[in-house]
């Protein structure tokens, strides 16, 4: 009943306008179109791209939405897994054709006989990892459950790249809450449907370089948008 997200993934899959309202929990509201998790390859921006490039073996999305990137991936012959907390997305990634997908959170990614080459967290998932301590526990969990030489390719949002005085008042409002300035509290809107609040990190890449610190994990590459996004290739430290 809570699963907004997965409505506007559902609605879009369905033919119809569809987009997400993201609340924050200071009141601020924004809107983003769902079609971009149904974007095709040659329409990502150059970024997303390149990240593709250095995806290996056996792969696990994290928080895969429609499953674009999945997709991709699944054509290009790599055994991947896609995982996301909607069941309307899985549902979705199902019929749009992904062999692997499963309804399964972040914090609930299990082990397996054979392991992970390549963690997916792009579209600013490296926000899931939600504050710095749960990150650098889940961290610990993937450096355990991934290869030798494993990468994990990951975006997150420069919140400090901003002007917004909405998001700079933020920014101070979670400083005074022992916060850190990146650390987000929202929830989905679709229609009269309201998701439930969880922990968003966006950080930039001295805050990231730093959050990988002690969880065998440490950045080879930034690659830029152009723009506040990034994309981080980490590589796994034996």
């Amino acid at each position: 009943m809570n699963d907004a997200f997965g409505k506007a993934i559902w609605a879009y899959f369905k033919g119809k306008d569809s987009c997400e309202i993201i609340e924050r929990d200071d009141g601020y509201f924004d809107a983003t179109g769902v079609g971009i998790y149904f974007s095709r390859y040659e329409d990502w921006p150059k970024h997303e791209k390149v990240a593709m490039r250095y995806v290996r073996g056996r792969v696990l999305d994290i928080g895969c939405g429609a499953g674009r990137h999945s997709l991709y991936l699944q054509k290009k012959s790599f055994d991947v897994t896609g995982i996301d907390i909607s069941p309307l997305a899985i549902k979705a990634c199902r019929l749009r054709g992904l062999r692997k997908a499963r309804l399964m959170s972040i914090t609930q990614v299990s082990f397996e006989p054979n392991p992970y080459d390549t963690i997916l967290m792009l579209g600013n998932n490296f926000g899931l990892l939600g504050s710095p301590k749960r990150g650098r526990l889940l961290l610990r969990k993937f450096h355990r459950m991934t290869s030798r030489g494993a990468l994990i390719v990951a975006e997150s949002n420069d919140p400090y790249e901003t002007r917004n005085p909405d998001h700079l008042r933020y920014h101070k409002l979670n400083v005074m809450r022992g916060r850190m300035p990146g650390q987000l509290r929202i929830r989905v809107r679709f229609g009269r449907c309201v998701g439930k609040w969880f922990d968003y990190l966006m950080v930039s890449r001295d805050e990231m370089r730093k959050a990988l610190e002690g969880t065998g994990w440490n950045v080879r590459r930034f690659i830029s948008s152009g723009g506040s996004q990034y994309i981080a290739i980490i590589a796994k430290s034996d």
